[in-house]
């Protein structure tokens, strides 16, 4: 059960990972049309869509910021805490 929770602890770090990598390549201006730029903004845009969605069904007027990465973040947590909790029921 120790190596599920390893696995399981280590995809939500490259996930999270991802995540700052892709709000620093946004403060850097890098483009997301070179090679390690598209995987990056591919492996993390469904997750950041769905904070997006979550923020503007809210109702939370951000203006100019984007905040889906600090509630993507958030999510991740939350549902890593669950799963491992669920884990631990059986």
């Amino acid at each position: 059960m120790h190596n599920v929770y390893e696995a399981i602890r280590i995809l939500f770090e490259i996930i999270e990972l991802l995540i700052l990598v892709r709000v620093i390549m946004s403060w850097l201006r890098v483009s997301f049309y070179s090679p390690i730029g598209r995987i990056v903004y591919e492996l993390t845009e469904p997750i950041l869509s769905i904070a997006r969605g979550l923020i503007y069904k809210i109702g939370i007027d951000t203006g100019m910021f984007d905040f889906s990465p600090i509630v993507a973040l958030l999510i991740l947590n939350l549902f890593q805490a669950l799963i491992i909790n669920f884990l631990n029921i059986w």
